[in-house]
């Protein structure tokens, strides 16, 4: 990747678009920490993840960060509300208070009545608001999320990504958005164009 270029603000929302193969991928996980990167650097709160050690970059993606993917990817052993409280139980809090938190964000969401079923027995737009709920939980810096709708149709799509940005913006997270989809992009506060492994200078920012 070349000119590979992006600040953050707390709360802000940049979305990097691109076809499939351009990199945009690649260039979200570099950001995540969880690939390195070849040249230059990735700052967090004025540190340089590749100055960090495995154990160091596990705990930042574990309590500093939060993921959401295409597919949700929820464990199908745990239910809703435990899937959602997962980031709080790791980073050590009781099950108690941490199904609570889960509840209250599950609750924001509109899913506080299927908190008690598996990931089996929602449909995929409530499967992906669980994804969402989880990714917030723990109140993260940032959150990466790679094409979160890509599988939903346009109407769940559309109410997805609503809830998820509005509640990032509430809490002050991040988000760096990964999409093909030009509509989801235009939500963000700032955009950017990977072309060939080469992001492109600022696309659009919002006033």
């Amino acid at each position: 990747m070349k000119n590979a270029c992006i600040g953050l603000r707390r709360g802000e929302v940049a979305a990097i678009t691109g076809q499939s193969g351009s990199g945009k991928s690649s260039l979200l996980y570099c950001l995540a920490g969880v690939l390195p990167v070849a040249r230059g650097e990735v700052r967090f709160e004025g540190h340089a993840l590749g100055e960090l050690d495995d154990d160091e970059l596990s705990t930042l993606r574990r309590e500093r960060f939060g993921f959401v993917f295409q597919h949700g990817e929820l464990l199908p052993e745990l239910t809703v509300e435990e899937n959602t409280a997962l980031p709080l139980r790791l980073a050590g809090q009781r099950k108690a208070s941490a199904l609570t938190a889960a509840g209250e964000v599950l609750d924001r969401l509109g899913l506080a009545e299927l908190r008690r079923r598996r990931p089996s027995q929602v449909s995929g737009g409530q499967s992906q608001r669980v994804a969402v709920a989880r990714a917030l939980v723990h109140r993260p810096a940032v959150v990466f999320a790679d094409e979160p709708t890509g599988s939903l149709d346009s109407a769940n799509a559309a109410a997805v990504l609503e809830e998820f940005l509005a509640l990032a913006r509430s809490q002050g997270t991040a988000v760096v958005l990964v999409t093909h989809d030009a509509q989801v992009a235009s939500r963000a506060d700032s955009q950017y164009v990977m072309r060939d492994g080469v992001l492109s200078a600022l696309a659009r920012e919002k006033a």
